[in-house]
């Protein structure tokens, strides 16, 4: 059974993740830890199953500032006085288990985390800038651009919570907003 679980720098091969892009695979190696320690973000780990130390995956989370007119007038109007909301600051699988449906997994989980978050914050939007490359992903899920980015995008946190709500297809994850 797949489990995420908190970052632990003693227990999971940080060294021995590597997801071909050298900005995240930096991130957790060197400052991932960091971050939690000073309450800044949380990275949350796949493990594998046949070797807990060994990391398939993995994701940040965090809150960042929102502008509102970068919205729909209709989001602008609907949460007039949102300033904040919740972020996937990263999300990567190791290049050696792509394509195995890990990163759908990721997200999914990290969209769980952040709409339960938002039940004890308050925030209305989760947002992602997406890598080059990766936009297409996010999208698939029913994240939209901000208007002033095309790779800064925002999905509503209500359309999360009723996404996970609603049963899955066996064969495909539960997309939102769709």
């Amino acid at each position: 059974m797949m489990q995420t679980l908190a970052l632990d720098g003693k227990l999971h091969d940080r060294n021995g993740f590597d997801c071909g892009v050298t900005a995240l695979n930096s991130y957790l190696k060197t400052l991932a830890g960091q971050q939690s320690k000073r309450d800044n973000a949380r990275t949350y780990i796949l493990p594998a199953t046949d070797n807990p130390s060994h990391i398939l995956g993995y994701y940040t989370v965090s809150l960042t500032q929102i502008d509102l007119a970068n919205l729909p007038t209709n989001y602008q109007k609907r949460h007039p006085t949102a300033h904040s909301a919740g972020l996937i600051a990263r999300l990567a699988v190791d290049h050696r288990h792509t394509g195995r449906g890990y990163g759908s997994w990721l997200l999914i989980d990290a969209l769980s985390r952040l709409a339960q978050a938002s039940e004890v914050i308050g925030f209305p939007l989760i947002v992602v800038d997406a890598k080059p490359g990766a936009r297409a992903f996010y999208t698939r899920f029913g994240f939209r651009s901000f208007l002033d980015a095309q790779d800064h995008l925002y999905l509503r946190v209500a359309e999360v919570k009723a996404s996970l709500a609603a049963p899955a297809t066996p064969s495909k994850p539960q997309a939102c907003g769709t």
